[in-house]
């Protein structure tokens, strides 16, 4: 069994460590024997077009809108979801493969469109802090992760959020916390995210080895799980 991971702009989407997502899941991955390939993604390379999971982390608004018109006419990412490769897509990540977001000087811009969600930016103040979620996905435990964005992102009627947040802003709409639309995983939990939460990590790479993984302890991400979560549910 073998796993490409494509991490896209992480120079540009790399602002909050989210970079560091792929190494849970490669970690993880090989754990059950998995063979796997991680390709980095530069500015100015093509994005491949068959890879399994593709990551995309956080980053401040210029660097996020010069990602956004890269992947537009790379056309890449999009291909591959059409196709049926798994997203994770973290803060700034999240915005973009939305339908629609805020652009230079606030005028609103076309995202990627992979998911059914607009990203507006409003006078509520910036939200910053640890977050704390439900699941949708019964068979995941609590999550948890540090946010810090100015957008407020709104997903369409129908669409599935990752979860319902008990601590915190997320998406900053009827307490729902960042989307799970397919095979497509947005958020805005940074930490890196999948280290905070390996349960998640090993849902993400079961819908992108399209697979039940092999069962797997590691007692040092356990207990940075367990000691987030213990500590911020009170």
């Amino acid at each position: 069994m073998s796993l490409v991971i494509v991490r896209i702009y992480h120079d540009l989407l790399g602002t909050y460590g989210d970079q560091g997502n792929a190494e849970v899941l490669i970690h993880r991955a090989k754990a059950r024997g998995v063979d796997v390939e991680l390709v980095e993604v530069t500015p100015g390379m093509a994005i491949p077009r068959q890879g399994n999971l593709y990551l995309l982390g956080g980053g401040e608004d210029g660097p996020q809108t010069a990602s956004l018109d890269l992947m537009k006419e790379d056309g890449g990412l999009t291909a591959a979801v059409q196709s049926g490769a798994t997203v994770f897509a973290v803060c700034a990540g999240f915005q973009v493969i939305g339908t629609t977001l805020p652009g230079h000087g606030g005028k609103i811009i076309d995202g990627l469109g992979l998911v059914d969600a607009k990203t507006i930016v409003n006078a509520a103040p910036r939200s910053v802090g640890e977050l704390v979620v439900q699941p949708t996905n019964k068979s995941l435990p609590i999550l948890t992760g540090f946010e810090n964005h100015q957008g407020l992102t709104d997903i369409g009627d129908g669409v599935t959020p990752l979860g319902q947040v008990l601590s915190g802003v997320g998406n900053g709409f009827n307490k729902t916390e960042g989307v799970w639309q397919g095979n497509v995983i947005g958020t805005y939990m940074h930490g890196p995210g999948l280290a905070r939460n390996p349960e998640l990590a090993d849902a993400i790479l079961e819908s992108a080895l399209g697979t039940k993984l092999t069962s797997f302890t590691d007692p040092f991400a356990q207990a940075l799980a367990n000691e987030r979560r213990s500590t911020l549910i009170r």
